[in-house]
């Protein structure tokens, strides 16, 4: 009997479709070795706003959709821009609906930023995941700078020093399963 693949949850932190940030997770989840299944989410804008009153027994049905998405994966990769010098208000939202679980806790996780300079979301995205305890290093997080000219229309990247750099974060992070 094969082996199960390996779950990972892909989300992009951009609402924009068919943005950079999606281009790499799509090219992340067709370079990935054959025994992952990648699910990208997409759907930061149905995510209420973070509210602790809402987040009791019962948060918004479309928070515990997520959660179980995280909880069902066995790793996650982050892929975000940065806007005015920082994270997305929409990631930030649905990661500030999990600073109450342990849902990210060892979770495997890779970071990627990419945006026309992104150091300022890099580090804050870096801040928050290792608030929530999620397992990653050096190695598997990426600063992406200067994307919209390193990756064209169709997903390909077309900058060499940025797919050597895609691809041993790639690897790094297959290493850790």
């Amino acid at each position: 009997m094969p082996n199960p693949k390996i779950k990972i949850l892909a989300i992009t932190g951009s609402t924009r479709k068919n943005s950079s940030n999606y281009k790499i997770l799509k090219y992340i989840a067709e370079h990935i070795k054959t025994e992952f299944e990648v699910e990208i989410f997409e759907d930061l804008d149905q995510i209420p706003h973070f509210n602790p009153d809402l987040d009791k027994e019962n948060p918004p049905k479309q928070v515990e959709a997520f959660r179980n998405k995280i909880i069902a994966a066995d790793g996650v990769i982050i892929c975000t821009p940065e806007y005015v010098f920082s994270l997305p208000g929409s990631l930030k939202n649905i990661l500030e609906w999990c600073v109450s679980t342990t849902i990210f806790s060892g979770k495997k996780t890779g970071l990627i930023t990419a945006s026309a300079s992104g150091e300022m979301a890099h580090e804050q995205l870096i801040l928050i995941m290792k608030t929530l305890e999620a397992g990653f290093d050096e190695n598997t997080q990426l600063l992406i700078q200067g994307i919209r000219g390193k990756i064209n229309e169709d997903g390909k990247i077309i900058n060499e020093e940025t797919e050597i750099a895609v691809q041993y974060f790639i690897s790094n992070f297959e290493n850790q399963f």
